[in-house]
C-alpha cells in the first residue's frame, strides 16, 4: 500500500490535485479583491472614498459581497433555453483554470516545477482554451432570449473574431523569437536581468526590433479579449443594461465576474511569461546556492510584474471612456492586424538573415 501511495504516477496526480485545489483558491481571492482593488482604484482615480464600512479599511467588503451574491436566488427566466443558460457562467470560469494549470509561476522547488503540468505545447495550450471564453458568453446572452443579451452577444463575437487575429499574430512572432512552445523554456531563456526579457531583447539581439510594439499590441488584445474598458461591450451598461448578463443574478452573475477577473491573471501571466522575463530577477540571475529562498524569490517577483499589469488594467478602466462600437473594430482591422503581420514578417525576415550568416 505505501509502494504505491509513494509510486511517481500516484504522486504526479496528487500534485495535480493540490495545485487544482490551490489554483481554485486562488482565483477566488484574486476575485474578490481584485474586485476591492478595483473599487478602491476608481475611489483614488476620481477623487472619492471607496470602500470603507466592512471590516477596516473596507477590506472585508468582498466576504460582505461574495455572501450577498451566495444568498440570492438563481433565477432562470421563462423562455429561455435553461441547459445553456446555467452552463454557460460554468464555461466561463473553466477555461481560466485550465488555462493556469500549465502556466509557469516559478523555477522547481526540491526538484518540483511550480506550475501543475508542464506541457511543450502549453502556449497552444492557453490560447485554445482561451478562445472558448467568447462560446461562453455568446451563449449565455443567446440563451437568455433578452434583445439587449442577444446585442451584446453579437458584438462580443465580433469583438473577439477582431482582436484575437493581431494576438494569435503576435504569438506566432514570439512563438519563432524563442524557437518553442513550452512556457517554462521561454522563462529560461530571459534570465540574466531586464536587459535579456524578451520585451528587450528582440531590439539589442535585431531579432525583432518592434518587440515592444507586439507587447502594446498583445496587451490591448488582452483588454479587448478579457471585455475590460473600453472595449467592454460584453456589459455596456449606458446603452444595453448589463449586456450578456442581464438576465442573471445570484451566484451565476457572480461566476460571469469570476471568470473576467480570472481571466485577467491569465492574460498578464502571460505577458509576463512572453514579454517580461516571468520569474526572473531584473538586475541579475538569482545564485542557484540560495535553493528554495531563491525560488521564493522568483515566485514573488512574477506576481510583482503580474499585479503590475493589472493595476495598469485597472487604471486604464477609470481613465478612458467606452468608445463607439466601430472605433474598436478599426482599431484592430485597420491598425492592430497590419501591424503586427509586419512584425511577424520582419522576425521572420531577421531570423533567415542571421540563418545565412
Amino acid at each position: 500500500m505505501i509502494e504505491f501511495l509513494t509510486s511517481e504516477p500516484v504522486l504526479a496526480i496528487l500534485r495535480l490535485v493540490i495545485y487544482l485545489v490551490a489554483i481554485l483558491a486562488f482565483v477566488g481571492l484574486n476575485a474578490a479583491y481584485l474586485v476591492l482593488a478595483e473599487r478602491k482604484g476608481a475611489g483614488w482615480f476620481q477623487r472619492r472614498p471607496g470602500p470603507v464600512e466592512v471590516g477596516p479599511w473596507g477590506i472585508l467588503q468582498p466576504i460582505a459581497d461574495g455572501l450577498k451574491l451566495i444568498s440570492k436566488q438563481t433565477i432562470v427566466p421563462p423562455g429561455t433555453d435553461g441547459l445553456l443558460f446555467r452552463i454557460a457562467p460554468a464555461m466561463v470560469l473553466a477555461p481560466a483554470l485550465m488555462c493556469l494549470v500549465t502556466i509557469p509561476f516559478g523555477d522547481t522547488v526540491m526538484g518540483m516545477p511550480l506550475v501543475g503540468r508542464n506541457i511543450d505545447v502549453g502556449l497552444l495550450m492557453v490560447f485554445s482554451f482561451g478562445s472558448i471564453n467568447v462560446f461562453a458568453i455568446m451563449l449565455g446572452g443567446w440563451a437568455s432570449r433578452n434583445k439587449y443579451a442577444v446585442i451584446s452577444a453579437a458584438r462580443i463575437v465580433s469583438q473577439n473574431v477582431a482582436y484575437e487575429i493581431p494576438m494569435l499574430l503576435v504569438v506566432v512572432t514570439m512563438m519563432m523569437i524563442t524557437g518553442t512552445l513550452n512556457l517554462q523554456e521561454v522563462v529560461t531563456q530571459q534570465a540574466g536581468g531586464f536587459w535579456n526579457w524578451n520585451v528587450f531583447r528582440g531590439v539589442w539581439t535585431m531579432t525583432n526590433p518592434l518587440v515592444p510594439v507586439t507587447f502594446v499590441i498583445f496587451f490591448i488584445c488582452m483588454l479587448a479579449e478579457t471585455n475590460r474598458a473600453p472595449f467592454d461591450m460584453a456589459e455596456a451598461e449606458s446603452e444595453l443594461i448589463a449586456g450578456a448578463f442581464t438576465e442573471y443574478a445570484g451566484f451565476s452573475w457572480g461566476l460571469f465576474f469570476m471568470g473576467e477577473y480570472a481571466n485577467i491573471v491569465v492574460g498578464c501571466s502571460m505577458a509576463t511569461v512572453l514579454f517580461l522575463g516571468g520569474w526572473q530577477s531584473p538586475i541579475g540571475t538569482v545564485p542557484a546556492s540560495w535553493g528554495a529562498l531563491g525560488s521564493l524569490l522568483g515566485v514573488g517577483f512574477f506576481f510583482a510584474k503580474m499585479y503590475a499589469l493589472i493595476f495598469v488594467v485597472i487604471w486604464i478602466r477609470w481613465t478612458f471612456p467606452r468608445t463607439q462600437f466601430y472605433g474598436l473594430l478599426n482599431l484592430s482591422w485597420k491598425i492592430l492586424i497590419p501591424t503586427s503581420l509586419f512584425t511577424l514578417l520582419l522576425t521572420g525576415a531577421l531570423l533567415t538573415i542571421r540563418s545565412l550568416l
